[in-house]
């Protein structure tokens, strides 16, 4: 099972990714985007550096898994992405309904090589109090 994202300014909705994909498999392998794909982010001056999302992904997952369950590697461009999607080993991604779409096209990449696609585990967009989606480029917003 894979999932990828940022990670930036660790919330429930990053939580939310992460509990489901490490309730559906033994081993996670999670894309965490370099800090160089994410130049033009909205508010990029505001975001942690790789180390700092890092350690708060280890952290996290560590108080509700075995960390030996995770890898995390550096995705520093598409190709990065594509390039682990196609490994033969890999079943399914968990995204959110944000990521869909390019789920999507990993996944007509795979079958255009003759692999079988992925499963699609979406998980819904999360609101906070005010009905307001839950995300990293609001909280930097904020900041």
């Amino acid at each position: 099972m894979g999932l990828g994202g940022t990670f930036d300014h660790f919330h429930e909705g990053h939580k939310f990714l992460l509990k489901t994909a490490l309730s559906i498999s033994e081993l996670t392998e999670i894309g965490l985007t370099s800090q160089d794909l994410l130049k033009n982010k909205q508010y990029s001056s505001k975001l942690e550096d790789y180390e700092t999302r890092k350690e708060n992904l280890k952290s996290y997952i560590s108080s509700i898994a075995d960390l030996n369950r995770v890898n995390i590697v550096e995705i520093s461009n598409w190709s990065d992405m594509d390039k682990y999607a196609q490994d033969p080993e890999y079943d399914g991604l968990v995204v959110s309904q944000e990521t869909y779409d390019n789920a999507l096209k990993l996944n007509e990449n795979r079958m255009k090589k003759g692999l079988k696609p992925l499963v699609l585990i979406v998980i819904p967009l999360l609101k906070d109090e005010n009905s307001n989606k839950i995300s990293s480029t609001s909280i930097r917003e904020k900041i």
